[in-house]
């Protein structure tokens, strides 16, 4: 079976870099083979272990994290693709986002804070949980997700919502909500949320 991962020692952090063209299966039994040697590395220190490469699902990433924190106890950070930002932000389906006003708002949103806007809305910062977004348009939030966001608010469905990290238990756009199960889906890094055949579909970008 062929290596899928390529391990990488840097002064600050251990690099795992994942073959694109690498299987599910591939990258775990090369991970097996390989995490008993970097254990020997974490007598002393718990240096960060940064996973980067291939583009994978949320429930491989939980695999792989789970496979190397059962090994070694150790704060591992998955960096999938690296850009981030509006220009990260494209579709591989035939839909266009509409063109609205866009305001900006600088800062984090605490638990309790409220923001209402008319047309789109980036988010220079995070929204923690317990906070509220809303827009009649397009959400963007460049930081973390977790509070409620609301896109679309006055019926339109083709509003988006994007995130540099979803980890919300609900998310809205127009009249359609989905709950997310933190089980099956703890986080989505760098998620599109759009409505797709009349349901809520958050795809990673």
């Amino acid at each position: 079976m062929k290596n899928a991962i390529n391990i990488h020692l840097k002064k600050d952090q251990i690099v795992i870099k994942i073959a694109e063209n690498g299987t599910q299966v591939e990258i775990i039994e090369s991970l097996k083979r390989k995490l008993p040697e970097l254990k020997k590395l974490y007598q002393n220190e718990k240096t960060p272990i940064r996973v980067m490469g291939k583009v994978l699902k949320n429930k491989e990433i939980d695999q792989i994290q789970e496979m190397i924190k059962s090994k070694i106890d150790v704060e591992v950070e998955f960096d999938m693709p690296k850009s981030l930002g509006l220009s990260s932000i494209k579709r591989s389906f035939d839909q266009e986002i509409a063109i609205s006003e866009t305001k900006f708002h600088r800062g984090s949103l605490r638990s309790g804070q409220k923001l209402e806007t008319e047309g789109s809305i980036v988010i220079l910062g995070d929204v923690n949980s317990g906070a509220e977004v809303m827009a009649s348009d397009n959400i963007i939030v460049l930081g973390s997700l977790r509070g409620l966001a609301h896109a679309g608010a006055k019926g339109n469905r083709q509003a988006i919502i994007a995130a540099g990290l979803l980890d919300a238990v609900q998310i809205r756009i127009a009249d359609i909500v989905k709950e997310i199960d933190r089980e099956e889906e703890p986080m989505h890094k760098r998620a599109y949320v759009s409505v797709q055949d009349g349901k809520i579909e958050i795809e990673l970008v």
